[in-house]
């Protein structure tokens, strides 16, 4: 059948109608011309042909590759803190972590060799995983003087914290981690919380002393217990894992691998883990709880399309922000991981529903989701701002050199930190420096300017007079930083202290 073009005659003649009142032709009164569909349109995707609105076949074909195409993105975007738990699951597992009783420990801090999502050379970790359907109800026993650590589920959903705040504030205690659906009697003695899912990431954090590591590695050590309740009488040993210096990946793929991921983790937790909405996104593509994930080849293309557009998408929210509310300060280029101040995502306090953009961009550079990180907490916590810019706006340039001024009175009450990112990885910068980062308490041999600032440089090269302060950059590499405080005081809060700008040097 030859397809006729008289849209314009169409919407002609229905204006015609408008005007004299009488019907629209083809109908027996005057149609709205808003409600009519022309019988070509030109779109970013083609021009779309239609039958007095019915499509056409290959306009039929070219909105369902279209269809497939988006669901795809929108999966890729809204699933990026499932996929990054299962990147974290694997490598964790990779390494050995295969029980409860298994962690991995950073007895001399974490370095470039691992790959973690903005990890931190500043807190010695104890990294462990929870799978609440192998082992049931799952107790952490958490020592005194312990730093701010999390339970995270498998969508990086909030479970409860621990340590300093936590409900034991830093004075030790027993945690119980109950799986979805718990039913039986939750004994005394516990602070108990059920977790939405059967995996669950467990990140504790302690702090330098004296700039060392070795009380905390004690600390964790021999204070750190996790076990089934199941075994409470009889829990099997520790076995911590020297994670320092091991080369591993726990980052989530940016290919079709991606999928292959998701799917894992679709497969394994329970039905109700994720909203019937999100859960409706991945079975449009033909990823469904209970079913093979088997796309033909024509989908498993445009699927790998998919990703390749969400994974840019990504990386423009994390490294290009459009948000107004993402930036600290007016005049600098400083902004939040925490677009939106909600650990939840929910904007204006929910009003302005699941704040999705802030999501995405949060866990694609980055893991641990706590109230802490997020909440106005002066003296308690820790706060976060990110730069991945010079003073005029271009982006980092490993191949340039730079300055960046840190204005005396830095308000941490514990202390305070810059480490260098790669945007590829979004993990540590591998250099000759196997720790980006300068740290006030670890690195205390830092110059410090007359007036109270530091200086940091970064560059290639080290600058001369300027050792103890350079962070050493890669040419043809791109670079980002991230400033931490922990325990921060009230100037961050109401921004009456701030940090420089990256100036360029050269």
């Amino acid at each position: 059948m030859k397809v006729s073009t008289k849209a314009v005659g169409l919407l002609f003649f229905a204006s015609l109608a408008a005007v004299a009142g009488s019907p629209t032709p083809g109908f027996n009164n005057l149609i709205p011309s808003e409600i009519l569909t022309p019988d070509t349109v030109d779109t970013r995707i083609g021009t779309l042909k239609f039958f007095d609105g019915m499509p056409m076949p290959e306009t039929t074909a070219l909105v369902y590759d279209h269809l497939d195409l988006i669901r795809g993105v929108e999966a890729f975007l809204n699933f990026v803190p499932a996929a990054s738990v299962e990147g974290l699951r694997e490598g964790m597992q990779r390494i050995g972590i295969d029980s409860a009783s298994k962690c991995i420990i950073y007895k001399d801090l974490m370095d470039s060799n691992s790959l973690f999502l903005t990890g931190n050379t500043d807190t010695v970790y104890a990294i462990c995983l929870l799978d609440l359907e192998r082992d049931g109800p799952t107790v952490i026993e958490v020592p005194p003087g312990a730093g701010p650590g999390t339970v995270n589920d498998a969508f990086f959903r909030f479970v409860i914290d621990t340590g300093a705040p936590g409900p034991d504030r830093g004075k030790g205690g027993k945690y119980l981690i109950l799986p979805p659906g718990f039913e039986g009697e939750v004994p005394d003695g516990y602070f108990s919380v059920t977790s939405p899912t059967f995996t669950n990431w467990v990140p504790l954090r302690a702090f330098l002393v004296d700039g060392k590591t070795d009380v905390a590695v004690k600390m964790w050590s021999e204070g750190l217990k996790i076990y089934p309740l199941a075994q409470t009488t009889n829990p099997p040993e520790m076995v911590f894992i020297n994670g320092t210096g091991m080369e591993f990946n726990t980052i989530h793929a940016n290919n079709y691998e991606f999928f292959v991921e998701l799917d894992k983790v679709i497969q394994k937790e329970p039905l109700d883990a994720f909203h019937p909405e999100l859960r409706g996104l991945l079975s449009s593509i033909g990823m469904q709880k209970g079913k093979p994930f088997n796309p033909d080849e024509r989908l498993k293309n445009t699927l790998t399309e998919a990703i390749a557009i969400g994974n840019a998408t990504a990386r423009a929210l994390a490294f290009d922000p459009r948000s107004d509310s993402i930036y600290l300060y007016e005049d600098k280029y400083w902004y939040t991981a925490f677009d939106g101040g909600d650990h939840r995502w929910l904007r204006d306090q929910g009003n302005g529903g699941r704040y999705l953009d802030a999501r995405t961009l949060f866990f694609y550079i980055a893991t641990v989701n706590t109230p802490a990180m997020v909440l106005k907490m002066v003296g308690a916590g820790s706060q976060y701002a990110l730069n991945a810019r010079d003073a005029s706006g271009e982006y980092l340039d490993g191949a340039k050199a730079y300055k960046l001024n840190i204005p005396a009175d830095v308000p941490a009450k514990d202390f305070w930190s810059i480490v260098v990112y790669d945007p590829q990885t979004r993990s540590m910068l591998q250099t000759d420096q196997p720790y980006p980062s300068k740290n006030n308490e670890r690195n205390r041999n830092l110059a410090v300017n007359p007036d109270g600032s530091t200086d940091l440089y970064f560059g290639p090269t080290v600058p001369s007079g300027h050792e103890a302060n350079w962070i050493q950059t890669v040419p043809g590499k791109a670079w980002f930083l991230c400033l931490r405080l922990y325990g921060p005081l009230e100037p961050w809060f109401d921004e009456t202290w701030k940090p420089g700008e990256i100036e360029l040097l050269n």
